[in-house]
């Protein structure tokens, strides 16, 4: 199995993440990329917190799972928002992520992009046809791409902890 990628596409709108949703899922169908899980990630202007979303088409065997994306998130837009009192609770929690690739770097860049009026798809992929996915999301104008590349043993390691 190829390496996975935790890829983060940053657009400049509350919509962009759910329009570059069906090209996501296009590319998965014409075998440009393996999709094994994807959800996307609201903020509206004004609103005091993002809606977070797991994609329909990726469940089964490969996905992740609500409670992977649900810790990742929770770390991203939540925990800042509850100051110190559960900083040693959580300090457990982020070393997991650390341990399978996603480290407080990948955490703080999300963190400072994804701000309100804006919105973000985050894929985990492999086997990616690079030039046709860049090509393929060029249309939806995404800003940024963060991403943090796994071995197939962080993988592994973060699908046994997170898999619902």
């Amino acid at each position: 199995m190829a390496q996975a990628t935790l890829t983060a596409w940053k657009f400049d709108t509350p919509e962009g993440a759910d329009q570059a949703e069906e090209t996501l899922k296009q590319l998965a169908r014409e075998n440009l990329i393996t999709l094994h899980d994807a959800a996307t990630v609201s903020w509206e202007p004004g609103a005091k917190k993002p809606k977070t979303r797991q994609l329909n088409s990726t469940k089964g065997a490969g996905a992740l799972g609500g409670t992977f994306w649900g810790l990742l998130f929770g770390l991203i837009f939540f925990v800042p928002l509850l100051g110190a009192a559960i900083g040693a609770a959580t300090g457990a929690l982020s070393g997991a992520l650390t341990d399978v690739g996603i480290d407080d770097g990948f955490i703080n860049r999300v963190r400072d992009q994804i701000t309100p009026g804006t919105s973000a798809l985050f894929v985990m992929s492999s086997d990616a046809v690079m030039d046709k996915v860049k090509d393929a999301f060029a249309g939806h104008a995404p800003t940024d791409l963060i991403f943090t590349n796994m071995s197939d043993e962080q993988e592994a390691a973060l699908r046994q902890v997170f898999q619902d």
